[in-house]
C-alpha cells in the first residue's frame, strides 16, 4: 500500500476523487494514484496524488487529456487537487449517470468511462442507501 495512503484517503473522505464512489463498500482501499503521472514529470508528493477506484485509476492511466465531443477541442481531465467536483459533474438520481457540465466534466467522463452499464447500476444502489453521492 502507497505510504501516503493513510493522509491521501482521508483528505478524500475514503471516495475515488474522480467518481466518488465510496470506498466503504468495497472489500480493499482505493489507489493512491499520480494526478500528472510520474513518466511526464509528475511528483510522487501529496499535491499530485489522489485517492481513486480501480476503475478510474486503470482508465485515466497515463491520460492528462481528453477532446470535447463536440468540439473535438482538446482539454484537460479533472484534477481533484484544483478543481472541485460539484462545478464538473452533477448525479442524476433516476439514472446514476453523471453528467458533465463543463468541458473538464465531460472528457473526464469520456476518459474514465464514469457512465459504464456497471458504474451507473451500482450509483444508483448507492443512491437509494444514501451513499452518493
Amino acid at each position: 500500500m502507497n505510504p501516503a495512503y493513510p493522509q491521501v484517503s482521508a483528505r478524500a473522505d475514503h471516495r475515488c476523487e474522480y467518481c466518488h464512489a465510496p470506498e466503504l463498500i468495497f472489500n480493499f482501499p482505493f489507489e493512491v494514484e499520480p494526478i500528472i503521472p510520474l513518466v511526464q514529470g509528475g511528483r510522487d508528493t501529496e499535491d499530485n496524488l489522489a485517492l481513486a477506484c480501480r476503475s478510474c485509476n486503470l482508465r485515466k492511466g497515463i491520460h492528462t487529456t481528453g477532446r470535447v465531443p463536440d468540439t473535438g477541442a482538446e482539454v484537460r481531465l479533472f484534477n481533484p487537487r484544483e478543481d472541485r467536483w460539484t462545478q464538473h459533474f452533477q448525479a442524476v438520481p433516476d439514472t446514476g449517470d453523471l453528467i458533465g457540465i463543463t468541458a473538464i466534466g465531460q472528457v473526464t467522463l469520456i476518459r474514465l468511462q464514469m457512465n459504464s452499464i456497471a458504474q451507473t447500476a451500482a450509483r444508483r444502489l448507492w443512491m437509494q442507501l444514501g451513499l452518493f453521492p
